[in-house]
């Protein structure tokens, strides 16, 4: 019996899951209306059209999004982050990281990247696609002190991706982070940054209940204007 079975449960298995997967509500509804051919000629005022409803929906977080990169080997990874920004008429988007973190080095080989939001109330997805670059230092600084004080020892706790030894290393790291924020809350970890991924390509998808979802993509021109076209979901 695992930890998470109550007493005389079944155990879990890959058949139990996958029936109950096929049985789970999946874009239940309302959902919102979409209509591609209506959208502008841009991709940002419709991202941050779709991201305004989220939040007076009070759908949770819909700031967080997925992260992917790509290591110099060709290996993928991805992780949930939080969406620091967005430049509308450039549709650049900012997210934070340390520098020598996975997704950092990633970066660092390869500029390449995705990010991707998923709201299920709305049942709405939008995947950014394109260069990632760092910012400055003075943003990062600025980024950085302003976050609250728990979010600035836990930047400074260890380090990011690092391996960990136990719970009491993890402990003691959050200690001594503490101790250092408390003596010198000017401080900035020297590996903090400020990245900016430029869209190139750009994905909204709406999904509907009876199963006529509808996806727009977008695709950045040479001369920097954008095509757009609608895609099979």
């Amino acid at each position: 019996m695992t930890d998470r079975e109550a007493p005389g449960s079944a155990p879990v298995t890959a058949d139990s899951l996958l029936r109950r997967m096929r049985a789970a509500t999946v874009l239940a509804g309302p959902l919102p209306p979409f209509d591609p051919a209506a959208a502008g000629p841009a991709p940002g005022p419709l991202f941050a059209e779709w991201l305004a409803y989220a939040l007076d929906d009070g759908v949770p977080e819909p700031h967080v999004m997925t992260l992917s990169t790509v290591a110099a080997d060709g290996r993928p990874s991805a992780r949930v982050l939080m969406l620091r920004g967005v430049d509308l008429e450039r549709c650049a988007f900012v997210f934070a990281s340390e520098a020598g973190s996975r997704k950092g080095r990633e970066l660092a080989a390869n500029p390449q990247a995705a990010l991707t939001s998923y709201w299920p109330r709305h049942g709405r997805q939008i995947r950014m696609a394109g260069r990632v670059r760092a910012l400055d230092a003075d943003t990062a600084r600025s980024d950085f002190l302003g976050r609250r004080e728990r979010s600035r020892i836990a930047g400074f706790t260890g380090r990011m991706s690092a391996p960990l030894a136990g719970p009491e290393e993890y402990e003691e790291e959050r200690r001594r982070a503490g101790a250092q924020v408390a003596a010198e809350p000017e401080a900035v970890p020297q590996g903090h940054t400020v990245y900016e991924l430029t869209a190139t390509e750009a994905e909204f998808f709406q999904g509907d209940t009876d199963g006529f979802h509808r996806r727009l993509r977008y695709t950045r021109e040479a001369d920097g204007g954008w095509s757009r076209g609608q895609l099979f979901p």
